[in-house]
């Protein structure tokens, strides 16, 4: 009787359940004007709409937005689908759209977006129309369609200076597939906190399978990792490498995917000894990145480009530079770079730099493979690992703002657009290189203010190509984006594209919690 009981039954994905989803905190806000940390990030996609959103291939699709005309990638007109209503049951409109845009571009309001909307005109056409008008041609502007929309009729009467004390910031009414139920403080000390939130059963995009969601935000990845080992959630995002080498894989999946971010090695050209490109192809020449990414949890993508291979077509066709010590050994010493007892010196004073990373496991291990590549070259280092969970000191400050470093090696978040325009660029913000090259400022200029993907290619290829032979960098790989999940539970699929780690979200709506007995189909 149980043989052939089992001969026409199954385990399968059910709806309903609750998934509890361990994500690195704090959560001090739930107003995404505010959001910051992974967890903040998190209940924001989870919470509200936006104009557009990446879907599973890693591209932006329309989510409120039904179509968009685009007039010389200055002028984007945007009509919205007229169905999306708010979780208090009042109608999505452009009122909202305009409301919102005016509210990232209040200083007042100290948004973190409000640098990013300086200049940026829009405009109520009619209840389901706006307009953007942009000071100057940018072609990647749909990217930044993708701000959460925020409710005008619960917000507008509240002072642009307090909005971030407001009520709204803990229980906030959004659009999105979740609504908020309760905010819950579990430890205050350690800033353990628990968003509970219930499935949205007006959702315009369809109701999901999960009935309740819960984001744990947890105060750094040691605690994830117990969180996930004594069975306190059921999946975890963006955990770190030591996290992952720990999971049970009898009770886990593990899904590794490259996201668009990069881990460089970046030279700071103000520094004496760095402005010699000789000394830069040297180090390049020297720096064997297989080895690197050999130390690295999930084997990352090589990553020799300023921006992402896949984002401009050609790119791939650029060879990635040559390994070679021998050669750098011999460009240090056309520059007076001579070897003396294992030590590069020139006019008595010996090649010494000074190289700065955040602590993070993979990060360090970059590092030490790096710097023993460059001290056989003759090269004499000094370590920094800066950590970031000092609250005495900030990273920010104290070394990118004052470039307090020869090397930095970090992480360059890419996105959906290969515009890099912030970090090569001699007027970019973040351009933690101090690079300038008029070659490389044109193409990226003129690359940014063209919607034809042909012409944009060329311009980035450009670009590229100079980028490569000035070596104002080293790539070292393509970040790696790992998630954890209950081998219960369904979650990414194995096909789906996922550009940014807070963006995991495209197919949310299927996620499911939960297997049961059904009955196979005939």
């Amino acid at each position: 009787m149980i043989w052939f009981q089992q001969s026409y039954v199954t385990k399968a994905q059910v709806s309903g359940g609750t998934y509890a989803e361990a994500v690195k905190g704090p959560i001090d806000t739930l107003n995404p004007l505010y959001a910051t940390t992974p967890a903040e990030l998190s209940a924001g996609r989870l919470l509200f709409s936006s104009l557009f959103k990446p879907d599973v291939t890693g591209h932006v699709r329309g989510d409120i937005a039904m179509t968009m005309t685009n007039d010389s990638d200055k002028i984007f007109v945007v009509k919205m689908r007229k169905d999306a209503r708010w979780h208090d049951g009042d109608k999505l409109t452009a009122d909202d759209v305009v409301y919102t845009v005016g509210l990232m571009k209040d200083p007042a309001v100290r948004s973190v977006m409000t640098a990013s909307w300086r200049g940026v005109a829009v405009e109520k056409i009619d209840d389901y129309t706006v307009k953007f008008t942009l000071p100057a041609a940018y072609a990647a502007f749909p990217q930044a369609l993708t701000f959460s929309i925020l409710p005008k009729h619960v917000l507008e009467s509240v002072d642009s200076i307090s909005l971030r004390e407001t009520a709204f910031s803990k229980s906030p009414i959004g659009s999105g597939p979740f609504s908020v139920r309760l905010l819950q403080v579990i430890s205050q000390d350690s800033g353990r906190k628990v968003v509970h939130l219930d499935a949205n059963k007006d959702y315009y995009a369809g109701i999901p399978r999960l009935e309740r969601f819960q984001i744990h935000a947890y105060a750094d990845y040691e605690a994830i990792g117990v969180a996930l080992r004594t069975g306190e959630v059921t999946g975890a995002s963006n955990i770190t490498s030591e996290v992952a080498q720990t999971i049970n894989q009898n009770q886990y999946k593990t899904i590794v995917k490259p996201v668009n971010n990069g881990v460089y090695a970046l030279f700071n050209l103000s520094q004496p000894y760095l402005q010699d490109s000789n000394v830069r192809r040297a180090l390049q020449l020297a720096a064997d990145t297989s080895e690197v990414r050999k130390k690295i949890y999930g084997n990352p993508k090589e990553l020799y480009l300023p921006f992402i291979p896949t984002q401009v077509t050609g790119a791939k066709d650029i060879p990635a530079p040559t390994i070679d010590p021998k050669l750098a050994a011999e460009l240090l010493e056309k520059s007076g770079w001579v070897m003396q007892d294992g030590i590069r010196t020139k006019d008595g004073e010996p090649l010494r730099l000074r190289i700065v990373t955040r602590k993070n496991s993979d990060f360090e291990a970059a590092l030490q493979t790096i710097v023993g590549q460059w001290r056989k070259l003759g090269v004499e280092i000094d370590s920094v690992i800066f950590d970031t969970t000092d609250a005495t000191v900030s990273f920010a400050t104290d070394i990118l703002q004052r470039r307090d470093y020869d090397v930095l090696i970090d992480e360059l978040v890419i996105g959906a657009d290969p515009d890099v325009f912030a970090y090569w660029h001699t007027k970019g913000l973040l351009n933690f290189a101090n690079y300038t090259n008029q070659t490389s400022d044109d193409a990226l200029t003129s690359a940014r203010t063209r919607s034809e993907a042909v012409l944009r290619s060329v311009k980035y290829l450009a670009f590229a190509k100079q980028w490569l032979a000035d070596v104002p960098a080293i790539g070292l790989y393509q970040t790696n984006y790992v998630y954890a999940h209950s081998k219960t539970a369904r979650t990414i699929e194995p096909d789906q594209v996922i550009v940014t780690p807070d963006e995991h979200y495209a197919d949310i709506r299927y996620w499911t919690a939960e297997q049961d007995t059904v009955y196979k189909t005939p």
